[in-house]
């Protein structure tokens, strides 16, 4: 039978298609449900809408739910978890993963045995029409979302899908970790993403840029101090690492931090406890430590500027990310989330635009691509599509 017969022959069989179809749509980003809903009121839909993967699967239970539009980025299970529960417990319910950025669905070939196919091809045309992403440009389109993300990251390279499993396996421990890769690579994007999906997510993540505080200062900012311990210190107050009480340190720069500070660091990893400066009182902390640097620590240490003892006390659990320039099938995808993000009505890139992007090293990394996406969403002006003049590198 051809694949347009059996469309027709599940189209006659399948009762939600011939009346209206129990669609729920699950994600935890709001303004994503929001848009799905406007834009797809109709006859043809009975909307659900769910936040998270338990109320999801709830709804699957008590009501008439036929088709889910699932946002990977679930906040209390896996997608593929998630996935394998439905198709388990839920064998008639069909679930169409959705992309993150765009609420645009991401289809592979159709297999009529399990899907109703011309209802999500409905879908299909109706999710964009009010979600104002952007068009994907010529070599954009084709590409696929990787079934399992980070929030916030975007690649579908063998090296990102590497990292995304094991961010997955780190973020359920406590486990120290540190962060290696280049200027722009997504460094604190992964550290804010190992503390979302870690079992300290409800508590607070603490950011320190170790290279943009005085030393002077920084001390006193990591760990403290009481009344009068020095000039200007005219009110107790407790440091960075306190503030972190039960959640995330992410010491950014890590490489950057004075050897001075190194030793009181090292023993605060080795005690979980800290000491305001001009106190003798100690406090008991429980909180994880996330580093993160562009400076390769190895030859810090060979240099003597780097404590071997702290190194290995970070070095538990390293990552390394990718620079752009190794990743570059990933262009697409990345060019396609700024678009989104940047840009509210439908643009194109020209294949001339496409071909600057694509013959650029991006020493700046991803970083890099985002400023030059934003600047040529601003020099198009009321254009609708990028052409190289807009693309300054």
């Amino acid at each position: 039978m051809s694949s347009a017969a059996t469309s027709q022959a599940l189209l006659a069989d399948h009762g939600p298609c011939r009346s209206q179809v129990g669609l729920l749509i699950v994600s935890s980003n709001h303004e994503l449900r929001r848009e799905l809903l406007s834009s797809l009121q109709s006859d043809l839909w009975d909307l659900q809408e769910a936040v998270s993967g338990a109320e999801a699967l709830e709804k699957i239970h008590s009501d008439n739910v036929t088709l889910v539009m699932l946002d990977p980025r679930l906040p209390d299970l896996r997608a593929e978890d998630f996935r394998d529960i439905v198709q388990s417990q839920y064998p008639a319910v069909t679930i169409v993963p959705v992309n993150p950025h765009t609420g645009q669905p991401v289809m592979a070939a159709p297999s009529p045995e399990s899907i109703c196919f011309e209802v999500v091809r409905k879908i299909e045309r109706a999710a964009p029409l009010r979600l104002g992403v952007a068009k994907p440009a010529p070599f954009l389109e084709g590409e696929k979302t990787p079934q399992t993300d980070l929030p916030g990251f975007v690649g579908a390279a063998p090296s990102v899908q590497r990292l995304y499993s094991l961010v997955r396996l780190v973020a359920q421990r406590d486990t120290t970790v540190v962060i290696t890769g280049e200027s722009g690579t997504g460094k604190d994007v992964v550290a804010r993403a190992i503390h979302q999906l870690s079992s300290r997510r409800l508590k607070p993540m603490v950011v320190i840029n170790c290279a943009a505080i005085p030393e002077a200062l920084l001390e006193a900012e990591l760990f403290g101090f009481v009344k009068g311990a020095f000039t200007g210190a005219v009110q107790s107050r407790i440091g960075r690492i306190h503030a972190a009480q039960g959640g995330t340190l992410f010491l950014d720069e890590i490489g950057e931090l004075p050897l001075g500070l190194q030793s009181k660091l090292l023993r605060f990893l080795e005690q979980g406890e800290v000491q305001r400066l001009g106190s003798t009182d100690t406090f008991r902390v429980d909180v994880r430590i996330i580093a993160a640097t562009n400076s390769n620590l190895r030859q810090l240490v060979q240099q003597r500027n780097f404590r071997e003892d702290l190194f290995y006390r970070l070095s538990i659990f390293p990552i390394e990310l990718t620079p752009l320039r190794e990743r570059m099938e990933d262009l697409g995808l990345l060019t396609q989330s700024f678009l989104a993000k940047f840009c509210p009505q439908n643009v194109t890139l020209t294949a001339e635009a496409v071909s600057v992007l694509q013959q650029h090293t991006w020493p700046g990394n991803v970083r890099e691509l985002r400023n030059v996406i934003e600047r040529a969403t601003i020099l198009m002006e009321q254009d609708r599509e990028i052409r190289p003049e807009h693309i300054i590198i």
